[in-house]
């Protein structure tokens, strides 16, 4: 009886054993990329992971592309009238033969859309207000892997508390800038004027000195999702600011946001210019800078970014 019960005991176990394996084996290779899916990353956080979070998961879409190429640019005609409703239109070249004369100017290839087990993008995102004076951040913001900065903020003379790097600039077409041939020109065009804009400029490169290979065109179907999706329509259209911080949502792993918002004492300025007072900015004219803040500050609450408020 005993080796019986002896028996049953040591056939009982390597069930158990086996069955435990399988178990196991099941939790583990359900999906061979359970763990380390084409929409994680090798950071110690993940943005993708966050569209678990029912708030970030309803607004987060990362299947449209932030950045334009020939295929992204058709638009549908709620798009295209969104768009060229945004600012006074006038009779200029069509928006199609626009298209295909900017991307025979510049590269027409998808970018940054390569989210994967393998990558770790850090990104640092640098606004212009007067918090980043005193604030030290200089090194921090330089140790991202892309340093994306917005307009014309300066980094000469202040590169304690804004850094020296420059990845990518974003601008306004008619306001672009210089940039040294390292760093990316990315231009948000508001409607056709500002392509044809591009055009004359990329194809003269007299006025404006850029790398031609490192020019990038916003996409006006993302800039669409950003004001449906995140902004939920309020105002006329979101600021260059809130732009480039949701194409930094798309395009990083992880996101570090500094120079937006008032200073400690409520102040509204640009770091370079304390003169300049940007009070009544805030007020909801063209862009609602209030719900833009409010929408940030909800980004970082749900640790979709780290934002430095600084001074």
């Amino acid at each position: 009886m005993s080796r019986l019960i002896s028996l049953r005991v040591k056939i009982y176990a390597v069930l158990f054993c086996i069955t435990f394996s399988m178990f196991l084996f099941t939790y583990t290779y359900r999906d061979p990329l359970s763990h380390f899916s084409k929409d994680r990353c090798a950071c110690l956080t993940c943005m993708a992971e966050l569209e678990d979070n029912p708030w970030f998961g309803e607004r987060f879409n990362q299947s449209i592309h932030p950045l334009m190429t020939r295929e992204s640019s058709v638009l549908s005609e709620e798009t295209f009238k969104w768009w060229q409703g945004l600012q006074r239109p006038q009779p200029l070249a069509s928006y199609t033969g626009l298209i295909e004369r900017l991307f025979q100017l510049i590269p027409d290839k998808v970018v940054y859309m390569d989210a994967g087990s393998d990558r770790c993008r850090t990104c640092s995102v640098v606004g212009n207000s007067g918090n980043l004076n005193g604030s030290g951040y200089g090194e921090l913001i330089d140790a991202a892997h892309f340093v994306i900065r917005i307009n014309q903020g300066p980094t000469k003379g202040f590169e304690k508390d804004v850094g020296t790097r420059t990845t990518h600039r974003v601008l306004y077409p008619e306001s672009a800038i210089n940039v040294d041939s390292d760093t990316w020109l990315v231009l948000i065009p508001f409607k056709n004027q500002d392509l044809q804009w591009i055009v004359h400029k990329m194809s003269k490169m007299s006025v404006i000195k850029a790398n031609k290979n490192k020019v990038l065109i916003y996409n006006p179907t993302f800039f669409k999702y950003v004001y449906d999706s995140w902004l939920e329509g309020h105002g006329g259209y979101p600021s260059t600011g809130f732009l480039t911080l949701l194409m930094a949502i798309h395009i990083c792993d992880e996101v570090n946001l500094f120079g937006f918002g008032a200073n400690q004492y409520g102040n509204w300025y640009h770091y370079w210019d304390k003169t300049y007072m940007a009070g009544t900015a805030r007020h909801p004219m063209i862009h609602d800078r209030d719900t833009e803040y409010n929408v940030t500050l909800l980004l970082a609450e749900k640790q979709a970014i780290q934002m430095f408020k600084g001074r």
